[in-house]
C-alpha cells in the first residue's frame, strides 16, 4: 500500500531512502541518528561532514552505504517549546523537504521515523497528526511508498480524544457481543425442539424436481453486478475520477488497474472496505459492496468494529483509520 506504518527497527528497513532525524551540526547525536550513523558505517559521518550545518526544517541527501537503502535524508527537526515557536510549521516542512528530496531522486520508497519525539520532545499526537497529514498530501499527487516506521508502542500516540471515543464504541458493541455469545452459550439445550418436530413445505423429491427447471440463466441473472462493476458504477454515479479514489483508498495504481480490467477481479477484505471508505459509503452501501467480494462486517471482530465506527461518524479518512488499527496492531486498510 502506499502508505503504512509499521512497528520496526528503522534501520532494518528496506526502502531506497531512510530519513534520519538529524543533529544540526556535523556530529552524531543519540536516538535514530546514532542508530543509523551504527548501521551505515563510518563512511555515513563523512559524507555528513561534507554537507556541514543543516538548518531546522531543511533536508540533505546522501549515500547511504550499509544500510538497506540508496539514500539517508537527513533532516533536522526541531525541539517542542510550547507550541508557539513555529515547532508545527517546522516538522511539517521536515516532512515536506524530505519527500521532495526523495521525488528528486527517483526513489519508489522512503522510510519516515516519528521525527521529534525522541529527545526533542515533540507530543507524539501532535507528531503522528502533522506527518499523516504531510504524507497523505503528497501521495495524492505522486506514486510513492511511503512507511512510517515506529519504534515500540511507547514511540506511538493517538490523540486522547480519539482514543476515548473508539474505546467507549469498542466497549459497547465489540465487548457487549462477546458478552452475549458468553450467555448464550447456557441455553438449555432440550429447550430446542427435536428436529422431526419440523415438517418441510415441500417433499424431498419435489424439491429436486423443482430445482431440475431452474436455467442457468435464471442463476446467472440472480448473481447480479460483481465487485468490480459495482465499484466502478458507484465512481461513475459520483463523478469521481479513478485516481482520486484510488489514493483515497490507499492502494496503487497498478492494483486498480488490476480491478478495473477484470469484473471477476476477488480483492482482499481490506482493499474492499478501503474502497468502500474512499467512496463516502454509508453502513448499508458498503456491507453491499464489500458482500459483493463475499465480505461481511460483524461485531464480532475488532477490526470490523473499529470500520463500523468510522463510517457510522461519517470519518472518511484512511489514515486516521489506519493510525486505530495499527495501534490496536490490526491490519491496516489499503493494498499493493
Amino acid at each position: 500500500m502506499p502508505f503504512e506504518i509499521v512497528r520496526n527497527d528503522i534501520t532494518k528497513m528496506y526502502a531506497d531512502a531512510i530519513v534520519n532525524s538529524a543533529n544540526p551540526m556535523p556530529i552524531i547525536g543519540g536516538s535514530v541518528d546514532l542508530l543509523i550513523h551504527q548501521a551505515a558505517g563510518p563512511e555515513l559521518i563523512v559524507a555528513r561532514k561534507e554537507i556541514g550545518k543543516i538548518n531546522v526544517g531543511d533536508a540533505k541527501l546522501t549515500k547511504a552505504f550499509q544500510l538497506n537503502a540508496k539514500y539517508v535524508i537527513h533532516t533536522v527537526g526541531p525541539a517542542w517549546v510550547d507550541g508557539k515557536h513555529n515547532e508545527f510549521e517546522l516538522l511539517q516542512k521536515c516532512y515536506e523537504e524530505s519527500l521532495k528530496l526523495a521525488d528528486i531522486n527517483q526513489c519508489a520508497s522512503i522510510a519516515f521515523p516519528l521525527i521529534s519525539t525522541g529527545t526533542y520532545g515533540f507530543p507524539k499526537d501532535k507528531a503522528l497528526k502533522i506527518a499523516t497529514e504531510v504524507i497523505q498530501s503528497f501521495l495524492n499527487t505522486h506514486e510513492m511508498t511511503v512507511y512510517l516506521v515506529v519504534y515500540d508502542e511507547s514511540s506511538f500516540k493517538l490523540s486522547e480524544k480519539l482514543f476515548d471515543k473508539i474505546s467507549a464504541y469498542i466497549d459497547k458493541n465489540y465487548i457487549e457481543e462477546h458478552e452475549m455469545k458468553f450467555f448464550s452459550s447456557d441455553i438449555n439445550l432440550s429447550m430446542i425442539p427435536d428436529e422431526e418436530e419440523y415438517q418441510p413445505i415441500v417433499s424431498r423429491s419435489e424439491n429436486i424436481s423443482i430445482q431440475k427447471k431452474r436455467e442457468w440463466k435464471d442463476l446467472s441473472d440472480e448473481i447480479g453486478e460483481t465487485f468490480s462493476e459495482a465499484l466502478l458504477r458507484l465512481i461513475d454515479e459520483r463523478g469521481k475520477k479513478d485516481a482520486e479514489i484510488y489514493h483515497l483508498a490507499n492502494i496503487d495504481r497498478k492494483l486498480f488497474s488490476k480491478i478495473r480490467s477484470n469484473k471477476d477481479y476477488q480483492p482482499s477484505k481490506m482493499t474492499a472496505i478501503a474502497l468502500s471508505v474512499a467512496l463516502h459509503l454509508n453502513l448499508d452501501e458498503t456491507k453491499d459492496l464489500i458482500g459483493r467480494a463475499g465480505f461481511a462486517l460483524t461485531k464480532s471482530n475488532l477490526s470490523d468494529i473499529i470500520f463500523m465506527y468510522f463510517i457510522e461518524h461519517k470519518i472518511y479518512d484512511i489514515y486516521e483509520i489506519n493510525k486505530v488499527l495499527f495501534f490496536y496492531n490490526l491490519k491496516e486498510l489499503g493494498g499493493i
